[in-house]
């Protein structure tokens, strides 16, 4: 079984890859309160777990690639009025993505995908990749949604709702396909709220509000119909658009790469 995880590899392995231009997947999501029912770690884990899945699909096209250990920290002060919530000022969040991007850089790769997994780092990521183009030279960086790159393909698959909330149908499935044991499934009787999407251009004027003015309960859509066979193809659906986002922006033809080495 191929390793495509930075931290499972060993230098010399990581070296091998920056050789052969491999693609970097970053992983970033956020710690924070998803109701009752999952932990708060769920944008972190969703995120981490489509970047493997797209790697292997990467890996079987003959593209190289690594997926760097994930940041658990984002832009969540709208979720602090319910606890259990870490969150970062913008000035923190970008000097922790250039940082830790440098240091991909400086490693020998010049190709990186942030892999966004938290609604509330949309905007800024979409900034600090601009930023980046500046003050990082050479390297080419780009940022996807997981969720957003197969928006048609998990309206088909969702039941309640058209798109990915929060704590809902679509983020509960899939941490019951990937982290059953995270999730209390005995709270889900409960975990029901109401209608709030991951864009914030849907409104005419966009204006900062709490979580808690949304949903008394952390909970945005409907988990109650959520399903492991869901969270399956919603996984595949995001993985399968991230993986064809990053071969056609990077112009590769299946087969031109060598094969990832199985060093560790």
């Amino acid at each position: 079984m191929t390793e495509y995880q930075w931290n499972r590899l060993s230098a010399p392995a990581l070296q091998y890859h920056a050789e052969h231009d491999a693609v970097v997947m970053l992983p970033v999501g956020s710690t924070e309160q998803h109701g009752e029912h999952l932990p708060t770690g769920v944008d972190l884990f969703l995120a981490a777990e489509a970047c493997l899945r797209a790697a292997a699909i990467l890996e079987e096209a003959g593209m190289p690639v690594v997926c760097a250990p994930g940041l658990p920290w984002g832009l969540s002060e709208h979720h602090m009025a319910f606890g259990g919530t870490l969150t970062l000022p913008l000035t923190t969040y970008y000097a922790l993505i250039r940082d830790v991007c440098a240091s991909i850089q400086r490693s020998g790769f010049q190709r990186i995908v942030v892999v966004n997994g938290h609604g509330g780092n949309i905007s800024a990521l979409n900034a600090i990749v601009d930023q980046l183009s500046l003050d990082l030279p050479g390297a080419d960086i780009s940022v996807a949604t997981y969720v957003t790159v197969a928006r048609d393909q998990i309206e088909e698959i969702l039941e309640t709702q058209d798109s990915i909330m929060h704590a809902c149908e679509g983020e509960t499935s899939m941490m019951l396909a990937a982290f059953p044991e995270l999730v209390a499934t005995g709270m889900l009787s409960r975990a029901t709220g109401p209608v709030s999407g991951l864009r914030s251009d849907a409104v005419p004027l966009y204006r900062w509000r709490s979580f808690r003015d949304v949903t008394a309960n952390g909970v945005s859509g409907d988990a109650r119909g959520a399903t492991a066979d869901k969270g399956a193809r919603l996984l595949d659906v995001c993985a399968e658009a991230l993986a064809h986002q990053i071969m056609v922006d990077g112009g590769h033809e299946p087969g031109t790469a060598p094969p990832n080495p199985k060093l560790t």
